[in-house]
């Protein structure tokens, strides 16, 4: 794929995504309507979800018919070597979606021969687009953004994540290392949200022993356009498996691979 096309990509998700957000604000202006459904414990869905990621669907099929798609609500589309494909979270939040908080945001990933080329993340009730990708300068609202400027964990605080993919007693083992360091963290129900806020330069880093690639990788390619390190977050089926993920500037970010890789030592590999 040629950089004019990666280029229409990102251009088309630009407006997109703030229609998707449209969408989905709109639901959350009325969110006694919804049906709530649980996916699984703390892992919530709603018609908001499903419609938001639909539109999203339809419209990069409409365009982008040669392309592939991954939804959280959705799946999976056939998917060939080589073929580009989008990775979206309609609505990374739920939770605090369907309770009435702002820290939910609109996700969108762009991926082409196992390179993550660009991503966009939108929180509509905050006002933030945030944007970037390998030959895209990293913004938000189209102004450039700047890395935090603390040297270790003690130095700012770190944003973190946990799911009940990864056992209560491993993730307190974890975090008890990085307490243990000088370290702060923060959390408002949005990986996605918290990512980006790292590329921003608002938190210092991030540190989650795994995270699914929908939630996560729209907002690693804004990280790496701001010149800021993450892990290899698509090895080993990273896609469509999920991984651990740590992101910061290049003074933090051996404290979190070594406070993450004593945790994945003493749990088999997770």
């Amino acid at each position: 794929m040629t950089d004019p096309q990666i280029a229409a990509r990102y251009a088309f998700a630009l407006d997109m995504i703030r229609e998707a957000g449209a969408l989905a604000q709109s639901y959350f202006n009325s969110r006694e309507t919804l049906t709530i459904k649980s996916k699984g414990l703390q892992d919530m869905a709603s018609e908001a979800d499903l419609n938001t990621e639909i539109l999203i669907r339809d419209r990069l099929a409409a365009s982008f018919p040669d392309d592939a798609f991954l939804g959280e609500e959705t799946g999976i589309s056939d998917f060939a070597p080589g073929q580009g494909i989008w990775v979206v979270d309609p609505i990374d939040g739920t939770q605090p979606f369907i309770s009435g908080l702002s820290s939910w945001c609109v996700s969108i990933a762009f991926v082409q021969n196992d390179e993550l080329q660009f991503g966009l993340v939108y929180a509509p009730e905050r006002n933030q687009l945030f944007a970037g990708g390998i030959t895209m300068p990293a913004t938000l609202n189209g102004k450039p953004v700047s890395r935090h400027p603390g040297r270790s964990v003690k130095e700012g605080i770190i944003g973190t994540g946990y799911s009940n993919r990864v056992h209560p007693e491993a993730y307190l083992a974890m975090f008890g290392l990085f307490l243990n360091e000088g370290g702060m963290f923060f959390r408002d129900g949005s990986g996605a949200l918290n990512l980006c806020y790292v590329a921003a330069g608002q938190l210092l880093g991030y540190l989650e022993p795994h995270i699914n690639s929908w939630d996560c990788l729209g907002a690693i390619a804004i990280i790496r356009a701001a010149g800021l390190k993450t892990s290899d977050f698509l090895a080993s089926d990273g896609l469509n498996k999920g991984n651990s993920l740590i992101a910061g500037n290049a003074d933090v970010f051996p404290a979190l691979e070594r406070i993450l890789a004593t945790y994945q030592s003493g749990h088999g590999g997770r």
